[in-house]
């Protein structure tokens, strides 16, 4: 999901990618500190003959382990917002739902039902990762996109709402143009296969591929791929961009692609949350941000022939420079800039419909 604003990977964590020793440094010193203000600790209390072993339970300014859902729900988000984690009330609301393996609504039946002991430990270290500004996803380990379920990794960014438009635009571009036929769709910079995946459930008739650079990204794809049906669908490839394809001298009817796009200059400055977790192979777009759009662009003129459909995420700012482009290369005759819920300009859509199909 995903916070409007001037940039929703600004905003949000996800994906793969490493961190430098310093950033290793700042995270441990925010882990001690968090640590220091959420301990967990053995209760000492004196054992009642027959009764249970003593439990560990948490011991914050908000008092012992504790006893309903509800009164967890509570102290949870309390401790979360003193700990300045941003969205306090909904990372205590989607920890829960995942401790306790129930829906939102399953979640406020059970309100005052007392909170599982079983659980408490779980409950605990979800706490304390989240209060280190870690994303709720990969505590979870899951995304939801366009009604899917995603399995999440540090090894993959974390789907999108503003992708979903995307993905929209492109099923209304292919099914327009192909309404019973099968075009091949490709997926460039894949990760979580969350466009692919989609693609292939939304569209059964085409032939679905994708490609990473990260065999650890292709793994949480064909992963996705499995657990929603598409399996045997989708195929993966490992490689740079349009490589494979090139190399295969694979005809590519709709090309889609949500590249790395953050400016090179401003990965400093981004929130801790997105620059502890976030992989700068993810979001490093060179030092314009547009690094990843020149080089698909250029590459796209070495496959056997020009898509008929190519579709774009971009940043904040670049969506006129990129759609400049897309109408320069002289295919796409109908060329849009598709803005997101927040009225940015998310989305650049190029279709080429005078070709017969």
């Amino acid at each position: 999901m995903k916070p409007s604003g001037e940039d929703g990977r600004q905003e949000r964590a996800g994906g793969r990618g490493a961190e430098n020793g310093g950033e290793r440094a700042q995270r441990a010193d925010i882990q001690a500190k968090r640590e220091d203000e959420f301990a967990i600790v053995a209760d000492t209390r004196s054992e009642e003959p027959g009764s249970r072993p003593p439990a560990r339970e948490v011991r914050s300014a908000n008092g012992p382990a504790p006893v309903t859902v509800r009164e967890a729900f509570v102290r949870a988000s309390s401790f979360l917002r003193e700990t300045g984690v941003a969205d306090p009330d909904s990372s205590a609301e989607w920890l829960l739902q995942h401790v306790l393996g129930v829906s939102r609504s399953e979640l406020f039946l059970r309100w005052e039902e007392p909170f599982p002991a079983e659980r408490r430990e779980e409950w605990e270290r979800a706490l304390l990762r989240r209060s280190h500004g870690e994303p709720v996803q990969y505590i979870t380990g899951e995304q939801e996109f366009y009604g899917l379920t995603f399995r999440v990794t540090p090894a993959v960014l974390i789907p999108r709402p503003e992708t979903e438009l995307l993905v929209e635009q492109i099923v209304a571009a292919g099914q327009r143009l192909w309404p019973e036929g099968a075009p091949l769709a490709a997926d460039i910079g894949c990760g979580s296969g969350a466009i692919a995946v989609t693609l292939a459930v939304r569209c059964p008739g085409w032939k679905v591929t994708a490609v990473d650079v990260s065999p650890d990204a292709l793994d949480v794809a064909r992963v996705n791929a499995r657990s929603n049906g598409v399996g045997d669908r989708v195929t993966f490839f490992e490689g740079d961009l349009l490589e494979p394809y090139i190399r295969e001298r694979m005809s590519v009817d709709i090309l889609v692609s949500n590249p790395p796009y953050i400016e090179t200059g401003d990965l400093a400055g981004l929130q801790p949350e997105v620059r502890l977790y976030e992989p700068v192979l993810a979001l490093d777009g060179g030092p314009d941000g547009l690094r990843f759009y020149r080089a698909i662009l250029d590459q796209v003129r070495r496959l056997p022939s020009m898509p008929a459909v190519i579709g774009f995420e971009v940043g904040q700012g670049q969506a006129r420079q990129v759609a400049q482009w897309v109408r320069e290369r002289g295919h796409w005759n109908d060329v849009r800039i598709i803005p997101d819920l927040a009225g940015i300009e998310r989305h650049v859509i190029g279709v080429c419909d005078t070709l017969k199909k």
